[in-house]
């Protein structure tokens, strides 16, 4: 199994309210008619199959003009399966089949058909499937819509919208709230319509967001083609995790959707041919909005608006720095602050303000929020600029997990001699929290691997098992590394010893 977790542009300039007001639609949607839809959907074609059989084998009987208008959208939409249930030849259904095959009355058989129809117009009167799902064969305008917002079960639900969160954060950003939800609304249409050209008079209902959410993949593919996602990779029982760029990714995923919609079509249970069409349909709008300027005007309107509402604060409070009025611009940015706590201009104004207020305890806060904004960000450099200045001005050590992940930005940026010297640092500091523990085995790991140092990665292990921290859970791990800098050592010491 593969699985996405984040990718590098999670950061937004504004709440992605339309986002998450679609996620929550989903979901009150979901809980409101998944109970009905598990029960409904047996019963529903049950019925359906046994007015089908009955029509196709006994086309003289009379049926009401609903029942007749699904009858014949299955028929025309499906010639070849229909002589298939035409054909006496071919193995009964169920009970209810071999029962009907024996009856030649006609009444009797005008009988089952009339009840079959009722309760076909009974159950289509109340069905939330049949009303509010897209059905090819016989497409209800508001299915349009609302097919987008059902969902047959939980990871249904939440496989689509964990990958809509994903893409549409970023995408609300780039589009603004006007034209990311037409975008999104009018995708999931057109996947939906792309589905019905592939599979004429389907009488199998379709529901659920993937079309829509495979169109905002396909721009974000468009968008955003060097974006590196982070994956899980779930492979006999053990977890991998690895980063790749969007460009080698989401093609991929395109492919595959064409390759089993080729080769199943439908019968594999998943509208295959929306998910191709919303990704084709995503990508070309996606290039559209670039080239014709309407991306670009969405983009200025939103960076007005924040720079009115949010950032005009900071530039106040750089005018009354200017002026001397400290206290006053300290005020107004602690309370800007309050309710943008991301808000890197802000927070790089007031370490400004505090330094020459000689508040360092303040200073030394706003430094450390400074370096975990500029991890959040995803821009190291920053962070390691933060850090020093929190050194050379006094402080002594950074939170333990903030210290911890800039350890591993450093790692990252193959910076190992750094990160070992950081994560012994971490490791002293913090002597009775997890984090020594885990600084300690990423030390003793970088000095084995990569600095090729047998005997300190032996100290680092061995400091490790010593540790009162439990870590039961690592000791495997731990005297695997033990072992294995043992031997290191060993080998590195032999050549000496034999001289």
């Amino acid at each position: 199994m593969l699985l996405p977790l984040r990718h590098e542009s999670m950061t937004a300039r504004r709440w992605p309210v339309f986002t998450m007001a679609i996620v929550a639609l989903n979901v009150l949607a979901f809980l409101g008619t998944h109970w009905k839809l598990d029960d409904e959907g047996q019963q529903a074609g049950q019925v359906k199959v046994h007015l089908l059989i009955l029509a196709a084998t006994h086309p003289e009987l009379r049926m009401p003009p609903d029942a007749q208008s699904f009858v014949d959208g299955f028929r025309d939409g499906n010639p070849r399966l229909w002589k298939q249930v035409q054909s006496l030849n071919r193995n009964p259904e169920d009970a209810w089949d071999t029962r009907i095959r024996l009856i030649d009355d006609p009444q009797v058989l005008q009988d089952e058909m009339d009840s079959l129809t009722q309760q076909y117009s009974q159950l289509e009167a109340v069905s939330i499937r049949d009303r509010y799902a897209f059905i090819p064969a016989h497409p209800r305008a508001i299915s349009f819509l609302t097919a987008n917002f059902l969902h047959a079960g939980w990871f249904h639900l939440i496989g689509n919208m964990w990958f809509l969160w994903l893409a549409g954060i970023i995408l609300e950003d780039t589009w603004g709230r006007i034209i990311y939800p037409a975008f999104y609304l009018f995708a999931g249409a057109v996947a939906l319509e792309i589905h019905a050209w592939a599979n004429p008079g389907s009488i199998i209902a379709t529901l659920g967001a993937s079309g829509a959410v495979a169109a905002l993949m396909g721009a974000f593919l468009v968008r955003y083609p060097n974006t590196k996602i982070d994956m899980m990779w779930l492979f006999w029982f053990r977890i991998y995790r690895f980063k790749a760029p969007a460009y080698s990714l989401l093609p991929v995923w395109a492919l595959m959707e064409v390759f089993y919609g080729t080769l199943f079509g439908q019968g594999s249970g998943v509208a295959h041919w929306a998910h191709v069409g919303g990704f084709a349909f995503g990508a070309v709008v996606a290039v559209g909005l670039r080239y014709s300027g309407l991306e670009q005007k969405a983009n200025d309107a939103i960076e007005e608006k924040v720079a009115w509402t949010g950032e005009g604060d900071v530039l106040e409070a750089t005018e009354l720095m200017g002026k001397g009025d400290l206290d006053q611009a300290v005020l107004l940015l602690e309370k800007h602050v309050a309710t943008k706590p991301d808000s890197l201009d802000a927070y790089g104004l007031l370490k400004q303000l505090y330094w020459r207020k000689q508040n360092l305890p303040a200073h030394d806060q706003a430094t450390i929020k400074l370096c975990q904004l500029c991890l959040k960000h995803q821009d190291p450099d920053g962070a390691w600029l933060n850090y020093e200045e929190f050194i050379h001005s006094g402080g002594e050590k950074l939170p333990a997990s903030t210290w911890l992940e800039l350890c591993r930005s450093a790692e990252n940026q193959q910076n190992f001699e750094r990160a070992v010297c950081e994560y012994e640092k971490l490791a002293a500091a913090y002597p009775a929290e997890r984090q020594s523990l885990l600084a300690q085995m990423s030390a003793a790991r970088l000095s084995l691997k990569k600095l090729n140092r047998p005997q300190e990665a032996l100290a680092f292990y061995q400091a490790a098992a010593a540790s009162s921290i439990p870590h039961l859970d690592w000791d495997a791990t731990i005297q695997n590394g033990i072992q294995e800098a043992q031997k290191a050592a060993s080998v590195n010491l032999a050549p000496a010893e034999s001289k």
